[in-house]
């Protein structure tokens, strides 16, 4: 069992934080809104730190998953963030997907701090983070990385090394690339059916095993039908995560024209007033088009 300090108690964190202390590890939070960690600490018990370097005092993980790359350096590097607060030898790992900028940043400071730094994005959603079945695509030194699997084994069902810093977050955007075509796919294909007056329920009945199946198609068509969308992850953040992924490609040369659509769609759905809407709601958009 090893001493724990988890920033960042959100729908992620929170749940996640949570297996910790019930594998026997000795757990302690922050949150920048203290409420959240009082209620983490009522129910969960361990203890709750007033600032990132109080919690990381002592520890020999401490485990990141805030919202984007400024709440990262402040947690991290602000004049009470984390890493003033780690012992020599301590392991940063950030679950918050971020820019590769930020990462090298960090990975260069823990560095030079005498700490380490793994950069380690999570896919899954709050319930992946909820019932310990997330996916974590990491980067960073080897060694760093095999002391802190264990402890990130916790909450994941599958856990990798992709490479060297920096790795974990262009696994990730992958990911999102990826998840943005086939949400928008299955928007398509779902509206069709209602269009042409199929039950979309059977019709994914008997897609769905074939080669149409997707995590998607399984997890989200029920809620789509039914037009709701107030859970899972949310446009303000999958847009957040694209326009890492567009960047990024601007810079290596790829080119992402369906990524590059999709993002637009998602500024639609924005503007619809769907900024914490699941991404599923590509088909409101749809039906909102044809009026």
């Amino acid at each position: 069992m090893a001493k724990v300090a988890f920033l960042g108690l959100g729908v992620m964190g929170y749940p996640m934080a949570g297996h910790l202390a019930a594998a026997g590890h000795e757990v302690c939070v922050y949150n920048r809104t203290t409420a959240k960690a009082e209620a983490w600490v009522a129910e969960h018990g361990g203890r709750m730190a007033p600032t990132p370097a109080e919690a990381a005092a002592g520890a020999a993980f401490v485990m990141s998953c805030v919202g984007n790359d400024d709440d990262l350096r402040e947690v991290c590097l602000g004049e009470a963030g984390a890493f003033a607060g780690m012992q020599e030898g301590a392991v940063l790992v950030d679950h918050t997907t971020v820019s590769a900028q930020v990462t090298a940043e960090l990975y260069a400071a823990a560095g030079a701090a005498g700490l380490s730094f793994v950069d380690a994005p999570i896919s899954g959603g709050q319930a992946g983070a909820e019932n310990a079945q997330l996916v974590v695509m990491c980067g960073g030194d080897t060694e760093a990385y095999g002391r802190a699997e264990p402890i990130i084994d916790t909450y994941a069902k599958l856990c990798r090394r992709l490479g060297e810093s920096g790795a974990g977050q262009m696994t990730k955007m992958v990911n999102q690339i990826c998840i943005a075509g086939l949400v928008q796919g299955l928007s398509e294909g779902l509206h069709f059916a209602e269009k042409a007056g199929l039950d979309g329920r059977a019709v994914v009945e008997v897609i769905g095993g074939g080669a149409a199946g997707s995590w998607q198609m399984v997890n989200r068509y029920e809620t789509m039908l039914d037009d709701e969308f107030e859970h899972g992850f949310a446009v303000n953040w999958m847009r957040k995560d694209l326009g890492i992924c567009l960047q990024t490609a601007n810079e290596t040369g790829a080119s992402l024209p369906v990524t590059a659509l999709i993002d637009q769609f998602y500024k639609d759905v924005q503007k619809m007033g769907g900024g914490r809407w699941d991404t599923s709601s590509l088909i409101k958009r749809l039906r909102a088009l044809d009026g």
